[in-house]
């Protein structure tokens, strides 16, 4: 393969990881997997998930996770639904699974968010406070000292 060559797949797959980053963001609600993400753009799920994680620091079930959560963080600042139905309306079918990654991904349990932490994008335009409220995954926070 030549360097011109690998370049243009490079680029190919670079469009279809957009591909599925923008399904995922749009249908973060519907049951996805690694697998029916891969088959919507001819690639297998293993080199989906080393490809995505290359380019975008994460597996695409990690960037699933995160965008159902903080979807879910933005339905409890609202606080006009239950959590049960803020859990089934960003795509898990189960509380308890909801429960257990949004206090892996947030640090509490989503009754405590709703309570406590709803306020912690008040007054903040709305453009800011996603990426003020993003969660983030523990192994991600920087270590000082670390590389």
């Amino acid at each position: 393969m030549t360097s011109t060559s690998a370049q243009r797949q490079h680029l190919a797959d670079l469009a279809r990881l957009r591909r599925v980053r923008d399904r995922i963001d749009r249908e973060y609600a519907q049951p996805l997997n690694v697998e029916a993400l891969a088959r919507g753009v001819h690639m297998s799920a293993g080199h989906l998930s080393r490809e995505f994680r290359r380019a975008y620091g994460e597996s695409p079930y990690s960037y699933l996770m995160t965008r159902r959560i903080e979807r879910a963080k933005a339905m409890l600042r609202r606080g006009d639904m239950s959590v049960t139905e803020i859990c089934f309306a960003v795509g898990f079918s189960s509380l308890g699974t909801f429960s257990t990654r949004f206090a892996e991904l947030v640090g509490v349990p989503p009754s405590v968010y709703r309570r406590n932490g709803a306020d912690e994008a008040e007054g903040i335009p709305p453009c800011v406070a996603k990426k003020v409220t993003r969660p983030v995954r523990n192994r991600e926070v920087p270590v000082p000292g670390r590389r």
